[in-house]
């Protein structure tokens, strides 16, 4: 077994066992509620799914240490994010950050760019930060601020091991299929962004 498929595995396992010790870690509705929103909040936008899929992708074509570092640049900036977006601290141009996050990562997945890891890390970073204050932004008033963030945090995290496996997966066609797979894939996130981004989504 490669490498890269066992540290797949340890983290599906990993993010298994966190789910519902995460869930449950704090007892009463109102803990349990504000993980439940946090952890769905991702899922309700299009754009979100798309950009979470897509750093799993992009990590997966780098390869090596990129395969965690990239996702876990992803989610410690989207973090900080978050508390900006909770304490109603201003971000400019959110939704536009957003947007251009599924047009750039899927311009990135479908041409195959294999940046240097700091780079790869420093580009879904700067993007990060616009999905955490939207998520930190909307949380709900009755929502406990820590389990909304591990619920957001956590379901980030699933996405992008969606992203990973697919990346990995897709591998398994072989070379003569695998890069034109990519391709289509990449190029139908960013043209989903382009919609978004102009409204037609």
């Amino acid at each position: 077994m490669s490498r890269s498929r066992t540290m797949l595995r340890a983290a599906f396992a990993t993010a298994a066992t966190l789910l519902p010790t995460a869930a449950w870690a704090h007892p009463g509705h109102d803990a349990s509620v504000g993980f439940m929103h946090g952890f769905v909040h991702p899922a309700t936008g299009l754009d979100h799914v798309l950009a979470m899929v897509a750093v799993g992708l992009f990590a997966a074509q780098l390869g090596g240490r990129a395969l965690w570092a990239v996702p876990l640049s992803f989610v410690s900036v989207m973090a900080l994010g978050g508390v900006l977006g909770a304490a109603g601290i201003g971000l400019p141009f959110v939704e536009v950050g957003i947007a251009g996050s599924v047009v750039v990562l899927g311009l990135a997945v479908a041409r195959q760019w294999k940046a240097p890891m700091a780079a790869a890390m420093a580009l879904v970073g700067t993007f990060a930060v616009f999905h955490g204050h939207a998520h930190g932004a909307e949380m709900p008033v009755d929502a406990l601020g820590l389990e909304y963030g591990l619920g957001f945090i956590l379901a980030t995290a699933l996405l992008h091991l969606v992203g990973i496996g697919l990346g990995i997966g897709i591998t398994g066609f072989g070379r003569a299929y695998s890069p034109r797979v990519i391709q289509l894939g990449g190029t139908a996130m960013a043209a989903a962004g382009l919609g978004i981004l102009t409204g037609i989504i």
